[in-house]
């Protein structure tokens, strides 16, 4: 399927931009430029122009600082919907991902905060979490764990939701659920088929799909920006993983099965009807 002139055309853009931004935000990091913070938006809304992705959004982001976003996740490119969406955003991903050629030093320009598979690192990787939203950062967690097929969404786990045990001045943290989901290509319902084509999850190597998904048409994403939740309010981590698991995973069957609702919790929908130009 697709395209393998349009692929090699976009990728070639792509990594000419990227190559030609890598500097500038490394610079800026190191000396703490105020612009190495609103970068990553402004790239990863180029990149939605570049490949063609056209980003639907439902509900307000929460303006709170700090706020733990909490999503399913169904391949690489989520990192791209989020970041083009909400400004200044960072994310928790597991630690093998620092080691990955040129997307772990995408990884590390975002100040990605890395994170080990061991229950033993469990209370280590918390509070890491914990300095980083008391100085007001925005992160997104995918509690899942791992990626997915996109068409449901696993159970959330809790481990390190437990972060949002612990209050930030006085106050607790701000959790807000978030659903991706893929839903149309070249405006067309993508379904169970050809959503693989944009979910990259098991055993998929990642430069075939990378190639592949390059060549297709324009993709519809529909993110839902649910209503914030705090630890307070459902009683424990667990109680508070399972709830923002089950927010998530309405939000993704109502979006691939076109049954979107006009708003979210009484906040006004918010829509980019067209890929993202920055």
């Amino acid at each position: 399927m697709g395209s393998r002139l349009l692929a090699v055309f976009r990728i070639l853009i792509y990594v000419s931009w990227t190559f030609l931004l890598i500097p500038v935000q490394a610079i800026g990091l190191r000396l703490h430029r105020p612009y190495a913070r609103r970068l990553p938006y402004f790239y990863h809304r180029s990149c939605c122009w570049i490949f063609g992705f056209r980003l639907v959004q439902l509900g307000a982001i929460s303006e709170q600082r700090p706020t733990l976003f909490v999503s399913n996740h169904t391949s690489y490119l989520d990192i791209t919907m989020l970041s083009a969406l909400i400004p200044g955003v960072s994310f928790i991903s597991k630690a093998e991902v620092r080691d990955w050629p040129f997307f772990g030093r995408l990884a590390r320009l975002q100040e990605t905060v890395f994170i080990e598979r061991r229950t033993s690192r469990t209370s280590h990787h918390r509070d890491a979490i914990h300095e980083r939203l008391k100085t007001g950062d925005r992160l997104v967690l995918f509690p899942e764990g791992t990626s997915n097929d996109g068409n449901r969404v696993l159970p959330f786990k809790s481990a390190l939701l437990s972060v949002a045990e612990k209050k930030i001045d006085d106050q607790p943290l701000v959790v807000q659920p978030v659903s991706i989901a893929y839903t149309h290509l070249n405006g067309v319902p993508m379904g169970r088929l050809y959503r693989p084509f944009y979910a990259w999850y098991g055993d998929m190597e990642l430069a075939p799909h990378f190639l592949e998904m390059a060549g297709l048409g324009k993709v519809t994403i529909v993110v839902t920006f649910h209503p914030p939740v705090t630890v307070e309010a459902h009683g424990s981590r667990k109680e508070l993983a399972e709830a923002c698991g089950q927010i998530v995973a309405r939000g993704v069957a109502a979006a691939i099965t076109g049954q979107l609702p006009p708003a979210t919790a009484g906040t006004p929908a918010q829509t980019t009807l067209a890929p993202a130009r920055p």
